[in-house]
């Protein structure tokens, strides 16, 4: 690879990092609810006249339009190219929090957070990863997928502390304004940079010693319906489902479980778990380019089992240093979970039709955050609701664990891949 094709590599990878630290103040939603549910209690004619029971309707629906614009965005992206998708993207953002500053009604924010700027989420997102991982070698899906989408899950780190003093400062719906400003010129502007390689371009593989095995077969490009009829993808998706579903119910609640213990500074636990969402991004990528997918999704979601039992105990204690502890694990296995399935999917459909194959597979993210996010509502509201929540999170991820047993690796095949015009040509594996 030319240094050129070097430096544009990671210049796309660097844009999808910035993107993402952009369109991840969906994770600071619990600092928003708080503000919310502070205006309802309060009262008073400005105040938001919502049932407290629907607070989170509108992080509910985003994660769930969010998931499916995935699908559209993806077609998007394969078809437009990245660039003008994460654009689209980054309109329906700012579109979206400029009517929620306009409006403190229960519709404008359903609509706002939850149909526009879970749109834009959705084509912001998924112009991001693409672009970057063709300009990469095989052997770095892992580690530049992780680092792409480490933006999203570290953006709360910035996003937490910079929301609090705006809506300490200006209010609710002035602070809506100033971060829909922000957020558009930044993904908008940042979207020029995101640049597929040339055609016929294919990235330098690390030279290999001659141990006389034959080369490996290219990998097949699967279509949307090719995919969906491999019984990889539904084990994939429940998963993703499990995995997803789990780290978001804590996610959208850990602010308000915070504050009983922290008060004010409940902002700082959000932060500190968007460190350990991010790490789980890069951490599992790496990871998962030396010891292989299927092992890294094993341990991650034993893991994650193992941090929702835990925390029962520790969400009874009321201690905040265990509380910030636990947050910071469960958001670092959720956010290994970001990395894994985007690269599973390369690995497994190959890349022309990348962009709608994974946005297939991430509707499980929606499904799982929403469903997820809906039951907690519900078992929070009877005694001993939260408890119930972290037992049927806890037993989620050790099933997902099992069914990660029936997940192949990629074969190590015995015939070399036919090259036409100086180009691989696909052949078809049961992936």
């Amino acid at each position: 690879m030319s240094l050129t094709s070097t430096n544009k590599g990671w210049q796309v990878t660097m844009a999808g990092l910035g993107i993402n630290l952009a369109l991840g103040v969906l994770y600071a939603w619990s600092i928003f609810k708080g503000a919310i549910k502070a205006s309802i209690e309060q009262g008073g004619p400005d105040a938001f006249q919502w049932s407290l029971s629907s607070i989170n309707d509108p992080y509910a629906l985003c994660c769930l339009v969010f998931a499916f614009a995935m699908i559209v965005a993806g077609k998007c992206q394969d078809k437009l190219g990245p660039a003008r998708t994460a654009l689209i993207g980054g309109l329906f953002v700012g579109s979206g929090f400029t009517l929620m500053s306009f409006s403190n009604s229960y519709a404008a924010w359903v609509i706002g957070f939850g149909v526009l700027a879970g749109t834009g989420f959705g084509f912001g997102y998924a112009a991001a990863t693409p672009p970057a991982l063709k300009w990469f070698s095989s052997t770095k899906t892992g580690v530049i997928a992780g680092t792409v989408v480490a933006g999203f899950g570290l953006a709360p780190v910035y996003i937490a502390p910079l929301s609090s003093f705006l809506l300490g400062t200006y209010g609710i719906q002035k602070s809506m304004l100033f971060l829909g400003i922000g957020f558009t010129v930044a993904v908008c502007g940042l979207s020029f940079l995101l640049i597929n390689p040339p055609q016929g371009y294919v990235p330098a593989e690390p030279a290999k010693k001659d141990d006389g095995k034959p080369a490996a077969k290219a990998v097949y490009n699967a279509n949307v319906s090719e995919m969906m009829r491999s019984p990889k993808f539904y084990l994939l998706w429940m998963n993703f489902f499990i995995g997803s579903g789990a780290g978001l119910m804590v996610i959208g609640s850990v602010a308000g479980l915070a504050k009983k213990s922290m008060g004010p500074m409940a902002f700082v636990a959000v932060a500190i778990m968007a460190i350990g969402n991010a790490s789980g991004r890069v951490v599992a990528g790496i990871l998962s380019d030396k010891i292989g997918r299927k092992a890294t999704l094993t341990i991650m979601l034993g893991f994650q089992a193992v941090m929702m039992f835990a925390a029962i105990p520790v969400v009874g204690s009321g201690s905040a240093g265990l509380l910030v502890v636990l947050a910071t694990f469960i958001g670092f296995n959720y956010g290994s979970n970001l990395c894994l399935f985007p690269s599973f999917a390369k690995d497994y459909w190959g890349f022309k039709n990348y962009g709608l194959n994974y946005g297939v597979l991430f509707t499980a993210w929606g499904v799982g955050g929403f469903v997820m996010g809906r039951v907690s509502e519900m078992l929070n509201a009877v005694p001993g609701g939260l408890n119930k929540s972290f037992i049927l999170a806890g037993v989620l991820c050790a099933t997902g664990t099992i069914l990660t047993i029936f997940l192949r690796e990629k074969k190590k095949v015995e015939v070399s891949a036919p090259v036409i015009m100086g180009e691989p040509v696909a052949v078809k594996e049961d992936y």
